[in-house]
């Protein structure tokens, strides 16, 4: 298929994952956390018709099957370097496939959903760049029709300045953006009481 969904994850280590939220919560309730948010974003993107690949950092235990169930998930390893480059080689590696579109997720954002994959693949068919803003000045969603490497590159990573940063960059470069609805990633405790207080209202 010409549309690519890359995502960005980690095998679920004890003490490797999810490191802020473990300095308050413990490393053994982020790893549970964080294998929560890989079945939410399981979810969201089994109805994604895309050809789709799980881009891995860390190694995988001895007796580990997280990722060994994705079927229909291409999986490669995250390449070496800052998260820039690392996105930058999974979106070149789309587009030599012969991706005509291309978005990237990682698995922080527990209210992502099918739809909202949708929409940024519907977007793309008439905008250059289309992005999910994260409600702490990231983003958890970046899509694009062809390779650009500007915002991919000098990008103060995990603050608050990365989305205004890329949006500089779009507005600098003449690409016309659009921009799906804001959503929580979980990085600390208070981001994970606030989505379980939306879950429990919602419930």
């Amino acid at each position: 298929m010409a549309e690519h969904l890359l995502i960005f994850a980690r095998h679920p280590e004890l003490g490797q994952v999810k490191t802020r939220l473990a300095h308050t919560v413990g490393p053994a309730e982020a790893l549970r956390v964080y294998r929560e948010l890989l079945a939410r974003t399981r979810t969201a993107t089994d109805g994604v018709a895309a050809t789709k690949t799980l881009w891995l950092a860390g190694q995988p235990l001895a007796a580990e099957a997280a990722f060994d169930d994705w079927t229909g998930y291409a999986q490669c390893p995250q390449p070496a370097g800052e998260l820039g480059e690392r996105m930058h080689q999974a979106f070149a590696a789309a587009f030599r496939a012969g991706a005509t579109a291309a978005v990237i997720i990682g698995t922080d954002c527990p209210e992502l959903t099918t739809a909202h994959l949708s929409a940024a693949f519907a977007a793309l068919a008439h905008h250059d760049l289309v992005l999910g803003p994260a409600l702490d000045g990231g983003y958890y969603l970046l899509g694009m029709r062809t390779l650009v490497r500007d915002v991919f590159e000098n990008k103060p990573w995990s603050t608050a300045a990365v989305l205004a940063a890329t949006l500089a960059d779009a507005d600098r470069l003449g690409l016309r953006v659009a921009q799906l609805p804001a959503l929580q990633d979980i990085d600390t405790a208070d981001d994970l009481r606030a989505w379980q207080r939306r879950a429990l209202l919602k419930a």
